[in-house]
């Protein structure tokens, strides 16, 4: 393609694969491979190359500390690394949003998100009581804080939560009290930190067990601000997230992560999942939906399980999926739209 970013070579005919995804009906990606297969060092190369030949904004989500140095080293200036972990300096407000948030109305999308992260907490599926006085008590801090100019946060959420005569409010309140008053509070307060840079970092390797799972969501929910806000101003974002299949270990944070994919196609971002759980990721109904859909998908080496799914999936004949069977670091196939490319 005219304007391609470079993938390596053909493995049959040995000439030089430049995908454009502009060409495609949509930009969702995936990049899929066991460990050792090659992943880390091609999302770096991608995300090099994109600093090196564009102007566009770079959003990483860094589970294991591992894009930090690259990012520092392509300068400093246009770098923010936002480092998250209990006890941090770093803040991000899960309950901050942009003028147009969300797929409809911003307070409806916020609750929902909200709802879907106060399930991340529990541990177990928000019942219809849980979600009719989460709703209430969003829409009543949002509402509160416009008339008195101030920013919703967790921390005001929890306080709401509280007045509510509802025993089931008290339960919600006391689950969040952890993540606003207690030792995880860094996702209950105002934003401390720089969210505007060109390249931002998000590293979470610190990040406690506890909290990576809530972390993700609320990282990928301050990526929508940020692509929403880059969209109105007709910029392109592209977005990194790595260990993407932690994102659905249960339907409502699964609906969410699909909702944003959504979003970040009709808003000029290129959102990039990457995983080595694969098998996991196929176990979801929504992920297997958003991988079919998707119109760029690079496979590295496949274990066996996974190769006869994404076989099945993405109908891939057994020649083809012997590219992914016991490959080299680095080699395996790329489907393009409807062509499916051996590479190394």
């Amino acid at each position: 393609d005219r304007g391609g970013m470079y993938f390596g070579e053909n493995a049959i005919s040995h000439n030089l694969i430049l995908c454009n995804k502009e060409k495609l009906l949509n930009q969702s990606s995936f990049l899929l491979g066991v460990p050792g297969s090659g992943k880390s060092f091609l999302t770096k190369l991608q995300i090099a190359i994109l600093i090196l030949t564009t102007k566009d904004d770079i959003l990483i989500f860094d589970p294991e500390g591992e894009y930090v140095p690259l990012a520092e080293a392509l300068g400093m200036d246009e770098t923010s690394v936002i480092r998250l972990h209990a006890g941090g300096r770093d803040r991000l407000n899960a309950m901050f949003m942009v003028d147009g948030y969300g797929e409809e109305d911003p307070i409806v999308s916020k609750s929902q998100f909200i709802m879907s992260l106060v399930e991340r907490i529990n541990k177990k599926e928000v019942d219809i009581q849980h979600q009719s006085i989460v709703d209430r008590c969003v829409a009543t801090v949002y509402r509160d804080c416009m008339e008195r100019g101030e920013t919703p946060t967790l921390a005001l959420l929890r306080e709401e939560l509280m007045k509510q005569p509802e025993a089931i409010a008290q339960d919600i309140a006391l689950s969040l009290e952890l993540y606003t008053s207690g030792s995880q509070d860094i996702f209950g307060h105002e934003s401390n930190v720089d969210l505007t840079k060109r390249i931002t970092v998000f590293d979470v390797h610190k990040l406690s067990a506890q909290l990576k799972a809530p972390g993700l969501q609320i990282v990928t929910d301050t990526m929508l601000n940020r692509v929403t806000m880059n969209w109105q101003q007709g910029k392109r974002t592209h977005i990194f997230i790595d260990e993407f299949h932690v994102a659905f270990e249960n339907e409502s944070s699964a609906e969410f992560f699909n909702s944003a994919w959504r979003q970040f196609r009709k808003r000029n971002a290129y959102p990039t999942a990457i995983t080595q759980n694969v098998d996991y990721l196929l176990d979801s109904v929504q992920a297997r939906t958003m991988l079919s859909n998707s119109e760029f998908i690079v496979m590295l080496n496949q274990a066996a399980p996974d190769r006869e799914k994404l076989a099945t999936l993405l109908n891939i004949s057994d020649e083809q999926i012997s590219y992914v069977t016991n490959a080299g670091a680095g080699s395996g196939l790329i489907k393009y739209g409807s062509a499916l490319v051996p590479f190394v």
